[in-house]
């Protein structure tokens, strides 16, 4: 029996309660004072706490030092110098909690609403006398002398707004009891206004407010007389003076049994609509949504395409509303699934649309990859009216059903069936996956009918888009065929669209061209390098260095030199690829973050040469000391030119004039900046945080990348998007450097300021970057360099725009009878091509040979590695060897990404070759033992004497075994005991 120390123990419940009141202690605590004052925390965890909070806020920052914190080193005392920690800082409600010594549920409410007033009416405070303010709280022991250092910092470089905004955030993270001392403050410093709008007094003379300007709504219940006020200006309801009930931007909501204490005060006129209040706010539709919404409403399975911005998913909402109200008044179950195809919109559709408007009355569950629920995906359904879910949540639970597994669900469980972006609904896409088996259903219903035999329920559907594009029609005629198709894909009676005239209004578009530069030697020293390898490789390239074709050319160079074992064309080509990739930045963003990028390549494939634990250094090939040898003799004058400024892109240039232009022409700018790469998102990022001109016109600038792993940069996660896209909303940050992972769905409204910089892909992504924009001053500006065919393509899609409008329309015009016929013929072609690609399928797969007969070798040096008998499959998912002769073949590398916790396995570093350091796959830590994991990509398959490259497991046709966790957990316990029993000897 494991004997646990009585230190362990309090340790143990330490931690405990740390994760316990984490949610509390993240928004609590004030990162850098405290982190000065924790001697336990590692020096390596502090910068990486500090740069988290310097990228990403104090959240998030706060989120990492609890990290450390739980993770240690904890010496003895650890617990108690970090509740010291949190008290000397400023932090006394923090070490409340940390120290298990938490306010009344009724205390902490109250508090609750203290803050979430503060938050509410926060544009009125942000303009009170901010140094008053400051000294009276510190006077008062609100603030510690570093918060009034850091207060008064920001106020003199930042300004009055910052500065005030940052008192806020301090003194809201105060013991219980705060607000009282700053009403008092208020008071003392003749802020009479705000203390009476704190209060929820009704001011002296309403139109004097400057909450919130004239045009701007805000919906609060009137609790007296149960109606919702649609004020001009603004309502603050207040139930005994904390219990404050107010959502901004139109979204009523009640006080529960708490209504009827105290009435609505109105800093303006109001006029009232009827609610049913308990059961949440009434959804009201503008007379062309509710046009568009009729046909569903009768049951029938439609397309709601309308611009962006225009409340599709408030359609899809009231939707859903009347089917579960109408399935329940007839004592139906009904049961709402949307889908949607990025994690972010998840929680955007659950907070912002179904969860706002239907949790009062019906259950709502959001669920994701990186949900934290611990039932299953069929349980979550079984206990929930409406759940919002990624489509491939769902695609897999069908499967698993298909195959018999209970963790599965069926197409007859769900009633109605929203599909966010339905434009997504093509050949090999998720969305089409599950509405292919939709159709079959269908088509296997008709028979059974014909049979007389009960058919199968199958869902309402309700598709969603702004754009369903044209699919790369060149002729109307296919324009219209595309439109069908899709309309065939999702069963629908009719496509719905509707002019919005006067009530939509698209930004102001320019095209702006920058001159090509006259002198690149910058780029002519990169070329001159790449003309270097082509000799020595013997490589004749078909197309011009920097180009998208010279990408594609080098990609299938370095492919088929894999196959062939051709070592020197593989890594020249790899190199190749580097260098292009370099040209491609120099002229798009600064010629430093090029050489960066090319420094930082060259120094990670030097350090795969060198194991630490190795008396030699790994095996280098003459081919790589020639390429180490040609960057590093041109290096110093890559990196001198570099600082000439009057070489870099004129396209940059154009850039920072239409960004200063833009945000020093308006009131209040907010804007997105739409970039090809991820590395160029970042640098651009990077480039505007370092220009003063931009911080004096106001400009606050951070990065949106995806989350995807696909690169060599690292992803962001779906909690830092949300952070960053939350920080948008509020306005902490007002411009965003995005890739296209903005374009589609995510709801920013206030957005004033769209640019394209030099990326146009097709008509969809034209209008939905373009509706990004909202804000009625909207501009779009598309920046290109010269020559570069960017502003040719916007006017193509331009014209697919127009064409595929026509489109839409001449297949509204069809008759009835035509428009059947052809939809059937698409659903049938749809159904036979689905039918063909699985019989392929089952044939490959019976086709399958034995894992044997397939070998796997270094996709570098050509190496052997091991046969496919070696390989195992964690959860159906994950290949690993765990074989004693494969672990003398490796070296472990620590994981320079952040270690991902997954259910219950974790990546745990990195494995590369002993021989030529190239990675192999992972170190992956499941069930307490270490697995190396294998990423296909990184090696040449070999089977009938052919060898293939693959960049997924899924096509490779081997059936692998199930890893077999008993027999070899209990043969590395019998390892470890033979290792005890020498030590002992």
């Amino acid at each position: 029996t494991e004997v646990i120390s009585a230190d362990d123990h309090d340790t143990m419940e330490d931690v405990h309660r740390i994760e316990l009141f984490r949610n509390r202690l993240r928004t609590l605590i004030v990162v850098e004072p405290v982190l000065d004052l924790l001697d336990f925390v590692p020096d390596e965890d502090k910068q990486r706490i500090r740069a988290t909070l310097t990228q990403k806020g104090d959240i998030c920052a706060a989120d990492a030092l609890l990290d450390a914190v739980i993770r240690g080193p904890r010496p003895p005392g650890w617990f108690v110098g970090f509740v010291a920690a949190l008290e000397t800082a400023g932090c006394g409600h923090a070490a409340k909690y940390a120290a298990n010594e938490p306010p009344s549920a009724a205390l902490e409410a109250e508090n609750d609403n203290c803050v979430r007033l503060i938050n509410l009416l926060q544009l009125s405070l942000v303009q009170m006398k901010t140094r008053d303010v400051c000294h009276r709280c510190h006077d008062r022991g609100r603030l510690t002398d570093e918060d009034r250092q850091n207060i008064l910092a920001e106020l003199d470089n930042r300004g009055p707004i910052s500065g005030a905004r940052l008192l806020l955030r301090r003194i809201m993270r105060n013991e219980i009891g705060w607000f009282s001392d700053f009403l008092d403050i208020l008071r003392e410093t003749e802020h009479m206004g705000l203390v009476r709008e704190l209060q929820g007094e009704p001011l002296a003379d309403p139109g004097a407010s400057h909450f919130l300007s004239s045009d701007r709504k805000a919906r609060v219940v009137n609790h007296q007389s149960n109606e919702v006020c649609v004020c001009v200006c603004v309502c603050v309801c207040v139930v005994a003076h904390s219990h404050l009930e107010m959502i901004m931007n139109e979204t009523p909501t009640v006080c529960g049994e708490e209504r009827g204490k105290r009435g609505c005060y109105s800093l303006g006129r109001v006029k009232c609509e009827c609610s049913k209040g308990p059961e949440g706010p009434d959804i009201v539709l503008h007379d062309y949504q509710m046009e568009v919404a009729r046909p569903a409403l009768d049951g029938n399975n439609i397309i709601v395409c309308l611009p962006t911005g225009s409340g599709k998913t408030r359609v899809a909402v009231y939707i859903t509303k009347q089917h579960l109200d109408g399935r329940s008044s007839r004592g139906q179950p009904g049961k709402v699934v949307v889908l949607v195809n990025k994690v972010p919109l998840v929680d955007q559709h659950y907070s912002t649309e179904f969860g706002r408007f239907l949790k009062h009355r019906y259950k709502v569950e959001r669920v994701s990859g990186n949900s934290q629920l611990k039932i299953s995906f069929p349980e979550v359904i079984r206990k929930n009216d409406i759940i919002i879910c990624t489509a491939q949540i769902l695609e897999n639970s069908f499967s698993s059903a298909r195959g018999g597994h209970e963790d599965g669900i069926r197409l007859s469980d769900i009633t109605l069936m929203v599909i966010d972006e339905c434009h997504h609904t093509q050949k090999g896409g998720v969305y089409n996956n599950i509405m292919i088996r939709y159709l079959k259903q269908k088509h296997r219903n008709v028979q059974l009918q014909k049979e007389q035999k009960k058919p199968v329920n199958i869902p309402q559907i309700l598709g969603l888009t702004a754009s369903p594009g044209v699919g790369g029609a060149r002729t109307q005629q296919k324009a219209e065929e595309h439109i069908l198709r899709i309309c065939a894909n999702l069963d629908a009676v009719a496509i719905e669209t509707k002019e919005l005239g006067k009530e939509a209004k698209d930004p102001f578009k320019r095209i702006q061209s920058a001159a090509e530069r006259k002198e690149d030697p910058f780029g002519d020293v990169i070329k001159g390098i790449m003309e270097e390898i082509h000799n020595h490789a013997d490589l004749k390239p078909l197309c011009d260095p920097g180009t998208q074709n010279y990408e594609q050319w080098v990609v299938q160079k370095e492919q088929n030199a894999a196959k062939e074992e051709n070592q020197k064309v593989r890594v020249c080509a790899e190199h190749l690829r580097q260098y292009n990739e370099a040209l491609h930045q120099s002229n798009t963003i600064r010629m430093s973050d090029a050489f960066s990028f090319l420094n930082k390549f060259h120094a990670e494939e030097l350090k795969k040469k060198y194991d630490p634990e190795a008396e030699e250094s790994i095996q280098i090939t003459d081919t790589e000391r020639f390429l180490f040898a040609l960057f590093k003799g041109k290096k110093e004058k890559l990196q001198d030119l570099a600082k000439h400024p009057e070489y870099e892109n004129n396209s940059l240039t154009l850039l920072r004039e239409t960004i200063l232009k833009e945000f020093m022409g308006r009131e209040e700018a907010r804007g997105i900046i739409f970039t090809k790469t991820r590395l160029s998102a970042i640098a651009l990022n990077q480039w505007i945080s370092e220009n003063k001109k931009f911080e004096a016109c106001g400009v606050r600038a951070s990065h949106l990348i995806g989350g995807g792993d696909q690169s060599v940069v690292k992803p962001m996660t779906s909690a830092e998007q949300k952070d960053i896209l939350n920080k948008f909303r509020l306005g902490d940050i007002n411009l965003l450097i995005a890739t296209t992972v903005a374009e589609e769905g995510l709801d920013i409204k206030e957005c004033n300021v769209v640019i394209r910089y030099g990326l146009v892909t097709n008509e969809i992504a034209m209008i939905q970057a373009r509706g990004r924009g909202r804000a009625e001053d909207s501009s779009y500006t598309l920046v290109e360099m010269e020559g570069s065919g960017v502003a040719e393509r916007e006017s193509v899609n331009e014209y697919r725009e127009k064409m595929m409008s026509r489109a839409i329309q001449r297949v509204q015009k069809l008759p009835r009878a035509d428009y059947e016929k052809k939809v059937k013929e698409f659903q049938m072609q749809a159904i036979m091509e689905d039918r063909v690609r699985t019989k392929k399928k089952q044939q490959k797969s019976m086709k399958t040979e034995h894992p044997s007969k397939v070998r796997f070798s270094c996709r570098q040096c050509c190496a052997a590695v091991c046969s496919g008998q070696d390989i195992a499959i964690i959860e159906n998912m994950h290949h690993v060897n765990v074989t004693p002769q494969f672990r003398e073949l490796f070296l472990v590398r620590e994981n320079t990404s952040l270690q991902e916790r997954l259910l219950d396995y974790e990546v745990n570093g990195v494995i590369a070759c002993k021989k030529c350091g190239q990675r192999w796959g992972s170190m992956m830590l499941y069930g307490g033992i270490e697995c190396p994991c294998l990423h296909i990509k990184n090696f040449v398959v070999t089977y009938n004497k052919k060898n293939k490259v693959f960049s997924k497991w899924n096509e490779l046709a081997i059936r692998f075994p199930a890893f077999d966790y008993v027999e070899h957990a209990q043969l590395v316990g019998q390892e470890d005991e033979d290792e005890e029993e020498e030590e002992t000897e």
